[in-house]
């Protein structure tokens, strides 16, 4: 089925069940799915789906970006990079006066100052400053949520990964990927908890579930959004 409505259009399917309201779905390729109560009214679907439009394109829109990769980096004036969970345009700032590159942010872009106007100089100031902040976040994380364990990490560490958030030996050594400054608050410390778990569990067994689960009640929740916008966090 298609619905034009403030001058966008979607394909939907419906499918009639034994519900008592009806809930809204939305595959890996964007296609909408309407679970609708048996008898219920075409029109009351379609103002279902209008009450949900913004919601609707915007997740559909995700699905498109996702399945189209991540985008080749720009580091022009206005370019938006993730931080704490929200994009944030950056400005450069040239100065050859500087003793170091490095980037600030002021609550509403990120300045990223360089002494030469070069690509590879920008992206590492602005990897330098993920790695600072992903290291203050995490060990404030960490301090928060030390009152649930009786053991304490031996020393924290900030690390560059493709395949890990986050890392626990039996040393107690704690070990955080620097693209967690990105992420929202609420998931750092997801990510925080879960190792700070594992020194108390070092598999993934029952018990360590149900501690994360004790200490975090909606981790689930933060797990999906690492499944869903990981791949955004890029420089």
């Amino acid at each position: 089925m298609i619905h034009t409505y403030s001058g966008e259009t979607i394909r939907f399917e419906v499918t009639y069940k034994k519900l008592t309201s009806i809930g809204l779905s939305m595959d890996q390729y964007g296609n909408v799915e309407v679970l609708a109560p048996k008898g219920t009214s075409d029109e009351r679907v379609l103002h279902i789906l209008e009450e949900n439009w913004d919601l609707i394109q915007e997740k559909a829109k995700e699905m498109k970006d996702r399945m189209l990769g991540s985008k080749e980096r720009v580091y022009e004036h206005g370019e938006t990079f993730l931080f704490w969970g929200r994009d944030y345009p950056i400005q450069i700032v040239h100065d050859e006066n500087i003793q170091q590159d490095h980037a600030v942010f002021d609550g509403e872009r990120l300045h990223i100052y360089v002494k030469q106007l070069d690509d590879e100089k920008i992206k590492q100031a602005l990897k330098r400053f993920y790695y600072q902040q992903c290291k203050t976040i995490v060990e404030k994380s960490i301090k928060s949520y030390q009152s649930n364990f009786k053991t304490k990490p031996r020393s924290v560490r900030i690390v560059d990964s493709k395949k890990n958030w986050g890392t626990c030996d039996a040393n107690l050594q704690l070990t955080f990927n620097w693209k967690l400054a990105m992420a929202p608050q609420k998931v750092i410390d997801y990510v925080v908890v879960h190792e700070m778990c594992h020194m108390v569990h070092l598999n993934h067994d029952r018990s360590f579930w149900r501690l994360v689960g004790k200490i975090m009640p909606g981790y689930k929740e933060q797990e999906n959004w690492l499944a869903v916008s990981s791949w955004k966090m890029t420089v």
